[in-house]
């Protein structure tokens, strides 16, 4: 059986692939700017409403089976591409964003190059709390959770707990 698109998401993407029981609700928006890569959202995915998904060139995006994405998450998979295992809960108003802006003085902000550390990898098994921003070159690793607010810039290794701005590991789910 294919998966549900709500009647009010909308699709703008050339390479898109939707899996089996699959849910994309209201108001969520798929978009390739131009120059992006595949979107692939694997078998039972849930993204809830508002969510947004923007590609461009050089960006990709693949949702492992499983995995859940609350209301009004950002992807902006610009330059580097964004891959999410399965089983993981990925909680409101996080964002990923696998790229940065070039801050040279000699130009306008809006001309600057795109620049990326390398893309976003979130393992199987992951919790990300509310608010969570993922940047570019990162790996959490597969269990870990990070705490709601935290802006991860560096590896997070699996099974960790990590916290903060920018997020630290405070412990090892093992701990608990």
């Amino acid at each position: 059986m294919a998966g549900y698109i709500s009647p009010s998401a909308s699709i703008y993407a050339r390479n898109f692939t939707l899996g089996k029981h699959a849910f994309l609700g209201d108001g969520v928006t798929i978009f390739d700017r131009a120059g992006g890569g595949p979107v692939v959202i694997g078998d039972e995915v849930y993204i809830n409403k508002d969510t947004i998904i923007e590609l461009g060139k050089g960006g990709s995006l693949s949702i492992g089976d499983r995995t859940t994405i609350q209301p009004n998450c950002q992807f902006s998979a610009y330059a580097g591409t964004i891959n999410i295992g399965v089983d993981v809960q990925v909680a409101p108003n996080c964002a990923f964003y696998p790229y940065d802006h070039g801050m040279s003085p000699d130009q306008p902000m809006n001309v600057q190059p795109l620049l990326s550390k390398g893309g976003i990898v979130v393992e199987d098994d992951v919790w990300l709390g509310y608010g969570v921003i993922v940047l570019d070159g990162v790996r959490i690793g597969k269990g870990a959770v990070i705490g709601a607010g935290s802006v991860v810039n560096q590896d997070i290794p699996s099974g960790a707990i990590a916290v903060g701005v920018p997020a630290r590991v405070v412990k090892s789910r093992d701990d608990i």
